[in-house]
């Protein structure tokens, strides 16, 4: 079949990485990148088929734009922009009648599933990974058991060993402004039965913080992060949940460096009296840090998933453990985040296009990507799960 796809977003960090598994891809005949700096492809023209690419600058607050876009023949969206525009993204996608996939948590939209029910439409938000490659795993792995325990998961981007070369032992792999944001969210979780809620401000300051082991590369550092138990509600487990978390890595003292920065109002979105202009801390500490957290062009980086679950299965005990790692493409120089990303909603996108994805509606992962197609994808682009069985 021949497929055109619209990308949002299409010459940032993660676009660049999903432009280049499209223009590889012989069932995709034509790719609109929109971008509102489309001058920001050209260092990586090289390594894409740009027969197939067609740039335009787009404006993601003009929603005529974006529906005329969307109305040109496309048969799905791929939006990889900032989270501020994915409701408006959706609306248009919607009134357009075309199918939309997301990188974003999809709090905000979900409230647009019947509409997009009644347009026939299939909206894919929480499709990266994480959350993304993670939720198609939980979709899978809560079927090999009678009834689940246990059910967490953790992923995080670090740099290699030679990589980290700053008090943070981070460099950045994603986009800055949302890793401090990130670091500013609640987490949801169930702890010996019983749910918890951890706010922003304790993120890196609070009692659930532990470290696990990661083959290969040693110790990590385990953060609260998210709303687990969202999803074991999505998924019709919460009633047999005794543990599920949500959790970030990082290389040991992250939390240690944060923990005073916070307390500290380092993160805060209220502007600094005093100083010239409406500057608040948080404006400042991505500005000021993300010149200084550059990976150089000859080091990696690593997109590191762990995911744990635990349960009875015939009536015996059962443990699974699923480890994900990816390493950045130094000949292209896609960081591993954004392949881990760019693939997974590369692939998402062209079920729903082909049809193999048939929902309607605010999808997941979690429940309507088909697992085994989707991880003989993922294999056919090198990257490959390590699963481990415990009975």
């Amino acid at each position: 079949m021949s497929m055109k796809i619209l990308v949002l977003g299409g010459c940032g960090i993660q676009g660049k990485a999903i432009l280049y598994d499209l223009s590889r891809n012989r069932d995709v005949s034509e790719v609109i990148c929109a971008d509102a700096f489309p001058e920001g492809l050209s260092p990586f023209r090289k390594h894409l088929d740009m027969n197939k690419i067609k740039l335009v600058h787009l404006d993601a607050k003009d929603k005529k734009m974006l529906v005329s876009l969307m109305k040109e023949n496309v048969q799905v969206v791929i939006d990889v922009l900032p989270a501020q525009f994915m409701k408006t993204i959706t609306e248009a996608a919607i009134e357009s009648g075309v199918g939309l996939v997301n990188t974003n948590y999809g709090y905000e939209i979900r409230p647009l599933h019947k509409q997009a029910v009644e347009k026939g439409v299939a909206i894919m938000p929480e499709c990266g990974l994480d959350p993304g490659i993670d939720l198609v795993i939980y979709g899978h792995a809560v079927k090999q058991f009678d009834e689940i325990h246990v059910l967490n998961s953790y992923c995080g981007g670090l740099p290699e060993k030679k990589a980290c070369t700053n008090p943070m032992n981070y460099k950045i792999n994603w986009n800055w402004d949302m890793v401090l944001k990130s670091s500013k969210r609640e987490a949801v979780f169930i702890k010996n039965g019983k749910k918890v809620t951890i706010s922003g401000d304790d993120q890196h300051d609070n009692e659930f913080i532990h470290e696990i082991d990661f083959p290969g590369l040693g110790r990590l550092e385990a953060l609260p992060n998210g709303n687990a138990v969202f999803f074991t509600d999505l998924l019709g487990v919460t009633k047999t949940i005794k543990e599920t978390g949500r959790y970030s890595l990082r290389w040991p003292g992250w939390c240690a460096f944060w923990r005073p920065l916070k307390k500290f109002h380092f993160l805060s979105d209220q502007p600094v009296v005093g100083l010239p202009g409406e500057i608040t801390p948080h404006q400042f500490m991505v500005k000021f840090l993300e010149p200084q957290l550059q990976y150089k062009e000859d080091e990696k980086d690593l997109a590191v998933m762990v995911n744990v679950f635990a349960g009875l299965k015939d009536g015996k005990k059962k443990k699974i453990v699923v480890n994900l790692l990816i390493e950045r493409d130094l000949k292209t120089r896609l960081m591993a985040m954004s392949l881990g990303v760019g693939y997974t909603v590369s692939i998402a996108a062209c079920m729903i296009a082909s049809g193999e994805i048939k929902g309607k509606g605010v999808l997941s992962p979690a429940t309507d990507i088909p697992y085994d197609s989707f991880m003989k994808q993922l294999n056919q682009r090198g990257i490959a799960l390590d699963e481990k069985i415990e009975f």
